[in-house]
């Protein structure tokens, strides 16, 4: 699984940067613009093309996705423990959030379809944003939420990330800190599928 973030800030030509990510072989766009109200959010969304809205997740107003055929949707930490697990059990979307250490990871909800864990890798978003050692060697009692690596993830280490037991990565600076978002993204998902490959042939031969 591999997920791209958006800018928390609008970029030029942004529409048309997140259409070409999806042409390009994107599965999952997650629309988080923190300062955005609703409106701002609704006209991006109406730049984008309408058969990709199935593979966005909101990060906030989600009383909108409903009207884009939206079926996604992303809880911050802070959001996430302001709610109950009947909160989550009656939402029939399909539900992410975000945890900064394994423990919580363990600990949540069933419900959640994949979990951010950062900063796995130092932040290229946030200078002061620095890695964490996580160990992930005994997470099988939440075997229903798949594990997302976000935070400094790029072409020289999304095969490592993956190496250590994620189920998947998710790019942000890497994408929208550099001039061409699309090139860059080409390059980290073709280093990506290459290190699923090697890892489900080394599983075939054991």
């Amino acid at each position: 699984m591999l997920i791209v973030i958006s800018s928390p800030t609008y970029v030029s030509n942004e529409a048309a940067i997140i259409n070409q990510l999806f042409d390009e072989g994107l599965s999952i766009f997650h629309l988080r613009k923190p300062e955005s109200s609703s409106q701002e959010l609704v006209l991006l969304l109406q730049e984008i093309n309408p058969i990709h809205y199935s593979k966005i997740s909101l990060h906030s107003h989600h009383y909108i996705a409903k009207s884009f055929g939206i079926n996604r949707l992303h809880y911050t930490e802070a959001s996430r423990k302001q709610l109950t697990e009947i909160d989550f059990s009656e939402n029939e979307n399909i539900l992410s959030t975000s945890v900064h250490t394994v423990l919580d990871y363990k600990n949540l909800s069933q419900h959640f379809s994949y979990a951010f864990l950062s900063p796995v890798f130092s932040s290229i978003s946030k200078p002061n944003y620095q890695a964490q050692l996580f160990d992930l060697s005994d997470i099988d009692n939440n075997t229903s939420t798949k594990l997302i690596a976000l935070g400094g993830i790029d072409e020289t280490n999304c095969n490592t990330a993956y190496d250590m037991g994620f189920d998947g990565i998710a790019l942000l600076g890497s994408i929208w800190n550099k001039e061409s978002p699309i090139e860059k993204f080409t390059q980290i998902l073709k280093k990506f599928e290459e290190a699923k490959e090697v890892t489900s042939c080394n599983q075939l031969k054991n």
